[in-house]
């Protein structure tokens, strides 16, 4: 396929999308990107919290040179940013960090210290969603690394899928993808992951918003532990 052309609409894009998700629904995780690196060429990106890098590495396989989005909270472990340096500097891939319009002092002087204690959406909205959204501005598709088994919420994840927030064609390639999915791949190729997932962390997040999970509790239980929040805003 050639690259998507700047004529195409925004009902082509999501009828695209649509139809892939069928298309592609029994693809392979690599097939799957391989289709978005063809179909979208440099106007795809792969956005990655540095939990791990498996999608990075995936998109990399079908498209050396990727661009791969990061979004620097200001909050964040120093463990996903040591994660974050070293994927750069060891995989085919082009880390984009974006950073939120003020820093975390700016942020507190405006609104209070702890504004993630006191509202946590609104705090994901400024460090998270909006700075996505205009780091996002120049690509027609991006892809992420959600799976169906993480949590209710993602259950009905499609492969690909429409952004309608954003306008833009969503692909996640491994949302079939059970974790021992993930183990095997991370073992086969070596793929770097967080340390913080060998500490009781099986979903890392902003610091002051994630705890380590008890034993059989559910993997994103430490996020926003203690409150109804279950979803940074990202993805709905």
């Amino acid at each position: 396929m050639t690259a998507v052309k700047e004529e195409r609409t925004t009902e082509d894009l999501k009828a695209l999308a649509e139809q892939a998700g069928r298309d592609l629904e029994d693809a392979s995780a690599l097939e799957i990107l391989q289709w978005a690196a063809d179909t979208f060429g440099k106007r795809f990106c792969v956005t990655s919290s540095m939990e791990d890098a498996v999608v990075a590495h995936l998109a990399s396989r079908a498209m050396p040179g990727v661009d791969v989005v990061f979004l620097d909270t200001g909050y964040h472990f120093p463990e996903t940013i040591g994660t974050r340096d070293a994927v750069e500097a060891v995989m085919d891939l082009n880390v984009i960090t974006l950073t939120p319009r003020q820093t975390v002092a700016e942020q507190d002087a405006e609104y209070g210290p702890r504004l993630h204690d006191r509202d946590p959406d609104l705090c994901c909205k400024l460090r998270k969603v909006q700075p996505l959204e205009q780091g996002l501005t120049d690509y027609v598709a991006w892809a992420t690394g959600l799976r169906r088994d993480e949590s209710p919420t993602r259950a009905n994840t499609p492969v690909v899928g429409w952004d309608e927030k954003r306008q833009k064609v969503k692909i996640s390639p491994i949302a079939r993808w059970t974790q021992d999915d993930v183990d095997a791949y991370v073992a086969e190729h070596g793929v770097l992951t967080n340390p913080l997932l060998m500490d009781g962390y099986p979903s890392v997040g902003c610091a002051p918003c994630t705890r380590r999970v008890l034993e059989g509790e559910d993997a994103r239980a430490g996020r926003w532990a203690g409150s109804a929040k279950t979803e940074c805003g990202l993805h709905g």
